[in-house]
């Protein structure tokens, strides 16, 4: 199993951060590489990615969700791969997110990239791209403030 971790602060409060992360179906916009990502209820997503042109689908489960502090994941098909990011408020109302990602790489196109630490300057990049669409924005386009935790869900709003 590979494993990548990044951080980047964004200049935005952290439920407005945490909001927009919510916002799945919105991932292709700052994501490189994610096709499409389909919200098909509170815990499930289906998502189409292309890495080193090969396309892949699969479902992911969120595992544990809080909010503005936490989403974890874990997939249910499709290739094996968890992470889970987090937000921490800092002064200023600034927002440290921190992602980590693990993911077992499969043929060579994949193995190669984590080898070469192609997937860490990606997740980098993705990061980068998140902050400066929030801070260009300045607001979340959607939120979903329930809890997840474990096999539980605690229902919440939707603002979108």
């Amino acid at each position: 199993m590979h494993t990548i971790a990044n951080d980047i602060t964004v200049d935005l409060p952290v439920r407005t951060v945490y909001d927009q992360w919510t916002q799945f179906e919105t991932y292709p916009a700052f994501m490189s590489g994610v096709e499409e990502v389909r919200q098909l209820d509170d815990r499930n997503t289906y998502w189409s990615v292309r890495v080193g042109g090969v396309e892949r689908g699969f479902q992911a489960e969120i595992t544990d969700q809080i909010p503005d502090e936490l989403i974890a994941w874990r997939s249910v098909s499709g290739p094996e791969h968890a992470g889970r990011v987090t937000f921490e408020p800092l002064e200023g109302d600034r927002t440290s997110v921190h992602l980590e990602l693990n993911w077992d790489p499969e043929g060579l196109v994949e193995k190669a990239g984590a080898a070469l630490q192609i997937d860490d300057l990606q997740v980098a990049s993705d990061l980068r791209e998140f902050a400066r669409l929030m801070e260009s924005n300045g607001f979340a386009t959607g939120a979903w403030r329930g809890t997840v935790d474990g096999s539980r869900e605690t229902p919440g709003t939707i603002d979108r």
